[in-house]
């Protein structure tokens, strides 16, 4: 399965986004809650929807930056807030994205990868964040039994990707997950 801009545009195009919970998720708005500094620069990477970022942009955070590999969701993003600065909106590859943020939100986009790419997200998050920046989210911590997107895993075999470039500050199942995901997600705090 080749995971590219047409697979991902077919999805949004076609409104085939199961993952999609169509607001923000307890454990992010929890997280973000509890921010107070609302100048630091925040990346949401395969932002899709980009529930997060309107939250976060909302509250007063105006350096917050969607990057997504399809153009579809960002251009749909775009209508729903038409006042969301054009500029922040990064229609790229992950990958390839340059530039230092404080923070990264991980929000379904680790577990929508090909799990061969998973200690090269590790790394390119730490490459993004500033010192002392922080990778945020949650993560799938269950096995589907379906074929991918999303793919499942472990907290043990997430902790070996992210423990050579961060400092593990949180890495437990989550205690407010949304009801359909309940047991299933960890919430990880990771320190550059």
């Amino acid at each position: 399965m080749l995971l590219d801009e047409n697979y991902w545009t077919n999805r949004y195009n076609h409104n085939d986004t199961p993952w999609d919970a169509n607001s923000i998720t307890t454990p992010l708005k929890t997280y973000f809650d509890q921010l107070q500094d609302t100048s630091i620069k925040i990346l949401i990477p395969g932002a899709g929807n980009a529930h997060e970022a309107a939250y976060l942009y909302e509250k007063g955070f105006k350096n917050v930056y969607i990057a997504d590999i399809s153009s579809a969701p960002l251009m749909q993003f775009q209508s729903r807030y038409p006042s969301f600065p054009k500029s922040q909106l990064l229609h790229q590859d992950f990958f390839n994205l340059m530039g230092n943020y404080d923070l990264i939100v991980e929000q379904t986009f680790f577990c929508a990868l090909d799990p061969s790419l998973r200690e090269p997200y590790a790394h390119k998050c730490a490459e993004l964040l500033t010192r002392g920046g922080k990778l945020m989210g949650v993560l799938f911590n269950t096995e589907f039994h379906h074929e991918g997107p999303p793919f499942g895993g472990s907290k043990e075999e997430y902790v070996s990707y992210f423990e050579p470039y961060f400092n593990l500050k949180y890495f437990e199942v989550c205690y407010n997950s949304i009801k359909p995901r309940q047991g299933r997600e960890l919430f990880i705090l990771c320190e550059k």
